[in-house]
């Protein structure tokens, strides 16, 4: 059943239309990736990191591969991020995520714009328990030392359990506790109207004469729904790391785990919480109705970095 849906996948893909990164008024584009190639190969090498093994971060389940089963361009002009059982891998679950070679730093006195056009799979919201895609940026200097999360981590886009709500947060500074009230971040959200294609951008805004307004915007499609500013943040140095240093682009497809810690919360807030619904603080993990495959994965069209004039 597996060879046979693959098979299909890559046979449908090229009926798509293929994705380039739009023209907007007073921006250039810098740089992108459209996800063009044969389908069932992988994404180009010289854009891409494939990331593999079990990272053991979140109590996460899946072990990441760089088998065109869990990441592969369709042949359409996307790129596809398939979660699939496998009980011969810790966790019993494969999947996929990839990490950008390419890095950038918002300029002073500019407008940067980060941006992806990203549709979910066919499987029904309540079958994707424990699917955890996510579309983000990661400071550069976690690569040369600097430890998370004073390297500066947003996250454009995360979603959880097939739930139809889109998350956008701020990590920095220190953990636990910190300005990023870590390991929760400074976040916001906003419904998604299905699981088609949507436009996830993040918007930083240097072209205030100081640090202190200066802005990171989140968006779906257009519509604002989170921001802080530098002067939310307050110390200089935590700002400069999220919105004047160098930042990476990562799409990955995590599989179970714990979003943020219960121990970072109050004992009030939880007993409040307890008589609520809290699921929606964490993935959690699969259970027998979870379905694995293409219609679980996450597809991107294209992802994509301007600058204004």
């Amino acid at each position: 059943m597996r060879a046979s849906t693959s098979h299909i996948a890559v046979l449908l893909a090229p009926l798509v239309a293929a994705f380039n990164a739009p023209g907007y008024s007073g921006l250039s584009l810098v740089w992108q990736d459209t996800f063009s190639g044969n389908g069932g190969t992988s994404p180009n090498g010289n854009n891409w990191n494939i990331i593999t093994g079990n990272l053991g971060v979140n109590g996460e389940l899946e072990t990441y591969t760089s088998s065109t089963r869990n990441v592969q361009l369709s042949g359409g002009a996307t790129l596809q991020l398939v979660p699939w059982r496998d009980s011969s891998v810790s966790g019993g679950w494969t999947s996929g995520r990839l990490e950008s070679k390419y890095t950038f730093t918002p300029a002073a006195g500019r407008v940067t714009v980060a941006e992806a056009q990203i549709r979910f799979g066919s499987n029904p919201t309540s079958a994707k328990k424990g699917i955890w895609p996510a579309f983000w940026l990661l400071g550069d200097s976690i690569r040369h030392g600097t430890p998370w999360p004073a390297c500066g981590e947003l996250d454009i886009l995360e979603t959880i359990n097939g739930q139809l709500t889109g998350y956008g947060t701020a990590h920095c500074g220190t953990n636990p506790g910190g300005i990023c009230n870590e390991p929760n971040g400074l976040g916001g959200s906003i419904s998604i109207p299905d699981q088609g294609w949507h436009t996830w951008r993040i918007r930083f805004d240097r072209t205030p004469g100081n640090w202190q307004s200066e802005s990171i915007t989140w968006y779906r499609d257009g519509q604002q729904f989170q921001q802080i500013t530098g002067s939310r943040i307050g110390d200089q140095n935590t700002w400069n790391a999220l919105c004047h240093s160098p930042l990476y682009f990562i799409v990955n497809v995590a599989v179970g785990g714990s979003w943020v810690s219960l121990l970072s919360f109050s004992l009030p807030w939880l007993l409040e919480r307890l008589h609520a619904n809290y699921d929606h603080l964490k993935p959690g993990y699969p259970d027998g109705s979870t379905q694995d495959g293409y219609g679980s994965m996450t597809e991107v069209g294209y992802v994509a970095q301007y600058q204004s004039n």
